[in-house]
């Protein structure tokens, strides 16, 4: 298969009304694309990661119609970031939005990544007094600089750094 695949959570494939015959069956890759849907100050949010680097992308108050179609919106949101990162949009693989292929989710290891981005979420959108006075371009620089811990072997990586990034790290700030 030659697309993107975009592995996603129980809660985002009801969103987006994705059947069982709408999903691929592929073996995961590093090269893969995890989304998930928050719920973050009684709004929907979306939390993307690639898979290889936990490059993230943290989209606040979305709506379905944001979504759909999924692979030109995905797509749009990821090159977004890259840009903002001063990176090439090819940078973590060539993403066509015509070629996105939903799946369901395959690595509890990302997963369990993905649960601490998104507390990181939380909680930042919590110190900001809401998720309309948090810098959400802010939220996601200091996102992808955060600690990870490596479940084997014992040690710590920054996405920043595997996606080939610098690892500078502004101060979040409130928007007023």
């Amino acid at each position: 298969m030659g697309g993107v695949v975009l592995r996603c959570t129980a809660k985002m494939l009801t969103l987006l009304r994705a059947h069982p015959r709408d999903l691929v069956t592929i073996e995961p890759s590093d090269e893969d694309w995890y989304a998930n849907l928050l719920w973050l100050d009684s709004r929907k949010c979306l939390l993307i990661a690639h898979a290889g680097t936990l490059f993230s992308v943290f989209v606040p108050d979305i709506r379905k119609a944001d979504l759909v179609p999924i692979g030109p919106s995905v797509v749009r949101f990821i090159h977004t970031e890259l840009e903002a990162e001063s990176f090439p949009l090819d940078r973590l693989g060539a993403l066509d939005s015509r070629s996105i292929a939903l799946a369901k989710t395959e690595s509890r290891t990302v997963l369990g990544y993905m649960n601490e981005m998104a507390r990181f979420c939380e909680y930042t959108v919590g110190d900001a007094g809401g998720l309309a006075r948090c810098n959400a371009r802010e939220l996601n620089h200091e996102l992808r600089r955060e600690l990870h811990l490596l479940r084997q072997p014992p040690g710590y990586f920054v996405p920043i750094e595997r996606a080939g990034g610098s690892r500078d790290r502004p101060q979040l700030r409130v928007v007023d």
